[in-house]
């Protein structure tokens, strides 16, 4: 057997992307991190991502129905930590503008986002797994995406080319 502190560590060795989850409430914009998010499926264009049980900002986006997803870059390491904060005012000292589809909010040094509709949630464990349907999409900056990996953030080592092994720097 192994408990939670084993798991996480060996999931340490596992890469993933760094995003931010925005939606504009009635107060204002709102937005999470997530280490999490992945493609789906093509046909319907579905994303999905998992906010924690314990996240305060998720349950203010749900009654919604949409939100946006922004791919960080390798230099939004302070955005990232800005976001994945709890309360406070995220979006002060952030450039963004508003989705035509959604009216979510897209981060404007974002390389990519993704605007969509909730589609569904489903529980897994201590977080849920959320799936959004892809309504509009775009690449705002060319760059390399901000890694979280070995419980730290990282970046792709530069001269990697298309074709060959990734490795990472850091």
């Amino acid at each position: 057997m192994f408990d939670s502190d084993r798991f996480r560590q060996v999931m340490g060795h596992v890469p993933t992307g760094v995003a931010v989850v925005t939606a504009m409430t009635r107060q204002g914009p709102v937005g999470l991190t997530v280490g999490s998010f992945v493609s789906a499926s093509l046909d319907p264009p579905l994303v999905g991502f998992l906010p924690a049980r314990t996240s305060t900002t998720w349950p203010l986006i749900v009654p919604l129905g949409t939100f946006c997803v922004n791919v960080l870059g390798e230099d939004d390491e302070s955005l990232c930590r800005g976001f994945a904060r709890s309360g406070g005012r995220k979006f002060d000292g952030v450039d963004w503008t508003l989705s035509e589809a959604t009216g979510s909010p897209v981060i404007s040094g974002a390389l990519a986002w993704f605007d969509c509709a909730f589609e569904h949630s489903y529980p897994a464990g201590d977080h849920l797994f959320v799936l959004g349907r892809v309504l509009d999409l775009g690449v705002r900056a060319q760059g390399r995406p901000l890694i979280f990996c070995h419980g730290r953030y990282q970046q792709l080592a530069t001269g990697s080319t298309a074709g060959s092994a990734v490795s990472f720097g850091g």
